[in-house]
């Protein structure tokens, strides 16, 4: 059984369409790179797995049924947040939430319930800093307690929408692997929404790039092609491969991969936001 599968999936918010005959099965417990420009529409397909999004046409379905909302089968971790350094707010109440977080009032506390905060906050290398204040952590411990938190139920599908963003360099490698290293325990299945593939070339199961409203869902090596990107983008792209990187040229001048839409001419411009 594939873990999500998407249909001839059509979206569109008016006579704006984001997403357009998506069609793909991701396999259960595969690692895959969601990748594509701003506006591509990599967060409106995270909304229809997660079912807060109908599409207009098609069907998503997710571990065999239709897609809905507030499955515990599936752990969600968005970007990492700011928090005002006196935010009355433990590291440890943060994960809390992914116990009871639609739940109106708190929680009274439990063995069972603290255990499970533990091996969590354990699990991700949070455990040192549980009782120290939210706003006071770093982007990347911050990170951490949002894994956490996505991990506490126990989910068979892990989706990370970017992740990686305001975070630094080390701070976005140390994610990589942990995420890496709970999906060869578990054998949970990743979508990690990213701008560029290259932080994750060494942990891929299969890419999934979207672009122009369109995907395509392979290995890197079936994806990231000059003849598959180019029909992706409706444009002739070059993809070279220098030292362990993957680069993409539009005309004279190099596209980071995945950061910014291609124009005719070479030159790239950033999209709008989805809506």
């Amino acid at each position: 059984m594939a873990a999500v599968q998407f249909d001839q999936v059509d979206v569109a918010f008016g006579r704006h369409v984001v997403l357009r005959q998506l069609q793909f099965d991701v396999p259960e417990g595969a690692f895959v790179g969601v990748i594509g420009p701003n506006g591509a529409g990599k967060t409106t397909m995270i909304r229809l797995v997660l079912g807060l999004l109908r599409p207009n046409s098609g069907s998503v379905t997710v571990l065999g049924q239709p897609a809905g909302r507030g499955g515990r089968q599936i752990g969600y971790v968005p970007q990492s947040f700011a928090a005002e350094p006196d935010l009355p707010l433990r590291a440890r109440d943060l994960v809390g939430l992914g116990l009871d977080g639609e739940k109106w009032g708190f929680a009274l506390p439990t063995k069972d319930r603290r255990r499970r905060i533990d091996a969590c906050l354990e699990r991700v290398g949070a455990l040192g800093y549980a009782e120290e204040a939210v706003g006071t952590l770093s982007g990347g411990e911050r990170q951490r307690l949002l894994i956490a938190q996505a991990l506490l139920t126990s989910p068979r599908i892990l989706l990370l929408d970017e992740p990686l963003a305001n975070l630094d360099i080390r701070s976005g490698h140390d994610i990589i692997r942990l995420i890496s290293e709970i999906a060869s325990e578990t054998r949970i299945t990743v979508l990690f929404v990213a701008h560029d593939v290259n932080p994750l070339l060494g942990v891929l199961d299969q890419v999934l790039y979207i672009a122009q409203g369109r995907a395509v869902l392979g290995s890197v090596e079936q994806v990231v092609r000059s003849e598959v990107l180019s029909e992706l983008y409706g444009q002739p792209v070059e993809v070279v491969r220098v030292q362990g990187r993957i680069l993409v040229f539009a005309g004279d001048e190099m596209v980071p991969l995945g950061h910014e839409e291609l124009l005719p001419h070479g030159r790239p411009r950033s999209l709008p936001a989805e809506p």
